[in-house]
């Protein structure tokens, strides 16, 4: 019986044994600073996703064409696209969440995961391989935005998408909306998803 195709372990893995954040501790700054709401982390997860898919496909549809001395600035170029298209895009669906992550979204064409995809992987592989692992990737980090997000808008606000669920008698911790709470939430979240890793690795080994 045969295992799972490359494309299904290739997109599998974004989502959990090689999350951006949770693992590999990329994207921090975005993970940091926009996951005030939940609203905010999902908006800023759909752009890097479109972004991500968009350029692998591209680079992964060029990667024999490309120069290698210039294929860094060219990959740059193709991620900017990708990011004038979903600036624009929210900018006119979702003005107010746009105004939010205010630069943030300028700044995906630095971020090291997408940059990274491309380099380490997209460009090496054919396109249907190159699109899970982009899709898995980016799902990941979506993932791991919203958890925070909804962590932090829930203990910050007494709220989950604008929608009051704690009641009046709850007291908002305001930290977990201000810078701090971003880095307690993460480190606190990057705790259970080790021990969580670890859990599964020993039950692994012992079966």
């Amino acid at each position: 019986m045969s295992g799972p195709s490359r494309e299904l372990v290739e997109f599998r893995k974004g989502l959990w044994k090689e999350n951006p954040v949770f693992v590999s501790l990329l994207g921090l700054c975005p993970a940091l600073a926009v996951t005030n709401s939940a609203i905010n982390a999902l908006a800023m997860g759909a752009a890097t996703l479109f972004v991500l898919v968009g350029s692998s496909l591209l680079v992964s549809s060029l990667r024999r064409f490309i120069p290698k001395p210039v294929r860094i600035t060219i990959y740059i170029i193709i991620i900017a696209t990708f990011v004038t298209v979903a600036d624009f895009t929210l900018m006119a669906l979702l003005p107010d969440v746009h105004k939010e992550l205010g630069a943030f979204i300028a700044l995906i064409v630095v971020n090291c995961l997408i940059l990274g995809r491309q380099e380490a992987f997209a460009s090496k592989n054919p396109i249907p391989t190159a699109l899970a692992d982009a899709a898995g990737m980016a799902i990941g980090f979506t993932f791991a935005l919203f958890c925070l997000g909804a962590i932090r808008e829930l203990l910050g606000n007494g709220s989950l998408f604008g929608v009051d669920l704690l009641g009046e008698r709850f007291e908002p911790w305001v930290v977990m909306i201000l810078p701090p709470g971003g880095f307690l939430t993460l480190g606190a979240l990057l705790v259970l998803f080790a021990w969580v890793a670890e859990r599964r690795g020993a039950a692994g080994q012992g079966a």
